[in-house]
């Protein structure tokens, strides 16, 4: 049963602060080194324009996730679409990327991507 349109979860609030560290864990390396960081995780082909890109897309879902992990219940119900719509397309992008023989460590993001897409999903349903 979906909570009352002004109630936000603390669980989630939490999620938003956990999910900001991991996009900026990520992010720097991505937007700073990917020269350096992605052949360390299996990535024979740098290309460092697109992994600048999406560092830099962690970066904003990330650091927005943190500025408005105190926001009500409309601003979250904003974030969990652009997170959702952001980890489905990752999810996607990664499971055609391991089908064309792909890094097999995209595997691992896979999985993160198709967690928190679950995870969002859940909360999203219940605001």
């Amino acid at each position: 049963m979906p909570h009352s349109t002004t109630t936000v979860p603390l669980s989630l609030r939490n999620w938003f602060v956990v999910h900001f560290a991991l996009d900026v864990v990520f992010a720097l390396p991505l937007l700073l080194a990917p020269e350096w960081l992605l052949p360390r995780l299996g990535w024979l082909f740098v290309d460092p324009v697109t992994s600048r890109l999406v560092g830099a897309a962690l970066m904003g879902i990330g650091v927005q996730s943190l500025l408005g992990r105190n926001a009500g219940a409309e601003v979250f119900r904003a974030m969990l679409n652009l997170k959702i719509i952001w980890s489905a397309s990752a999810t996607f992008g990664l499971g055609l990327a391991l089908l064309k023989g792909g890094p097999p460590v995209a595997g691992l993001f896979l999985m993160v991507f198709m967690a928190f897409m679950g995870l969002w999903v859940y909360y999203r349903l219940r605001i």
